[in-house]
């Protein structure tokens, strides 16, 4: 049977590649939902041409443009975050692709997890801000999340067959970004159209900045944490330019599994889609001849204070993660219109982690007010 596939976040640049996914496998996949937040445009072009079942435009003053665009095909549209959380549980679709970025994507998928569907999560803010919640639920549910990160789907990939137990660590592999190697005196003057250009991956402003800034592998850090059941120190990093080992699992025994490929999310998105199998493609393949020398280093925790943020943030615990990733989501954001510095961003983050109030043991609202006080008190700190 056809898997329907419901994509919350189509317009982005993994909801795009997923499209482009389900559209080389007609025979397998049928997509069923789409939604974006304000292109309504694209999301208009991807309805005409695919007809799903549902579209979803979350900014509201969008709603009769789309509406009206769509009168003539038998579609449903609906408008605003709520419409999400109603289309989530719904029988509607077999995946979720949770692709919305940021904190914006984690109460719709907490409402498909509530009614044990399989996600295929992109949104690694939701682990990031309440994993212990959504992770506790997803057992409690029998709903399965199935990472689409490129170096999450590493792990995932390097764990099948293997028992949880005789896992050592895991190693995440960061390309460095753009700025890899470069010192505060050259950071301090660097702006968005430098920090948006990485060497390996095409992605979101967002993500590219999180890159750039070593964020994105502290996200992923906290994210592995929840996703793998993992203890801190059984998670490491390791900047590797090149981008073709995607990370790698060690064993009790000492051995190494590598995940390994051209950087492509394209690959990372399929094999969510049709888990537990592998399905034939027609993408450039991985040729050894032409990477002789894969290198692998530290990184540069002191320079990249982002990262160094994140791990503590994550050793931490409690309410501290989602306060990063509030004040870190108000940053790049400020950071991307030309209204703070590339390093007064970690600032900014750190002081906000010490400034809102710590909680241990947070529930969902604890959560929520933790993320508005953060992204308030970031806001207040930006001139």
């Amino acid at each position: 049977m056809k898997r329907r596939i419901a994509i919350f976040g189509s317009t982005g640049s993994i909801g795009k590649q997923a499209i482009d996914v389900i559209t080389a496998h007609p025979d397998l996949f049928s997509l069923e939902v789409i939604s974006a937040h304000t292109q309504a445009d694209a999301l208009i072009e991807q309805a005409r041409l695919h007809r799903p079942e549902v579209v979803i435009i979350t900014d509201e003053s969008k709603y009769t443009i789309v509406k009206e665009a769509l009168a003539d095909l038998p579609l449903k549209v609906y408008a605003g975050e709520k419409a999400l959380t109603e289309v989530a549980p719904s029988d509607v679709y077999d995946i979720l692709l949770a692709a919305i970025v940021g904190y914006a994507g984690l109460h719709s998928t907490l409402a498909a997890v509530e009614q044990g569907k399989t996600i295929a999560l992109a949104n690694k803010e939701t682990l990031v801000v309440a994993g212990d919640i959504v992770t506790s639920m997803a057992t409690q549910k029998n709903a399965r999340l199935i990472p689409v990160d490129s170096e999450h789907s590493a792990i995932f990939q390097c764990l099948v067959g293997e028992d949880p137990r005789s896992v050592d660590k895991v190693i995440l592999t960061a390309s460095g970004g753009p700025f890899l190697g470069k010192k505060p005196n050259f950071l301090i003057n660097v702006k968005k159209d430098h920090a948006l250009q990485h060497p390996n991956w095409s992605m979101g402003a967002k993500i590219s900045i999180d890159s750039a800034s070593l964020m994105n592998k502290g996200l992923e850090m906290i994210e592995a944490k929840w996703l793998f059941g993992l203890q801190n120190d059984q998670i490491d990093v390791l900047v590797h330019p090149q981008s073709i080992v995607h990370s790698m699992v060690e064993f009790c025994d000492g051995s190494v599994k590598a995940q390994m490929g051209l950087p492509d999310m394209k690959l990372p998105i399929q094999y969510a889609l049709v888990y537990p199998h592998r399905i034939k493609n027609d993408y450039k393949r991985l040729l050894f001849k032409n990477y002789p020398s894969l290198t692998f280093e530290s990184p540069d925790y002191k320079t990249f204070r982002n990262l160094a943020l994140a791990k503590e943030a994550m050793f931490t615990g409690g309410n501290a993660p989602c306060l990063l990733n509030a004040a870190n989501e108000v940053v790049v954001d400020a950071f991307i219109r030309n209204r703070i510095g590339f390093l007064e961003m970690s600032d900014v983050i750190e002081k906000c982690i010490e400034k809102i109030t710590y909680i241990e043991k947070p529930n969902l609202n604890d959560y929520i007010e933790s993320n508005r006080e953060a992204r308030e008190y970031a806001s207040s700190l930006i001139k």
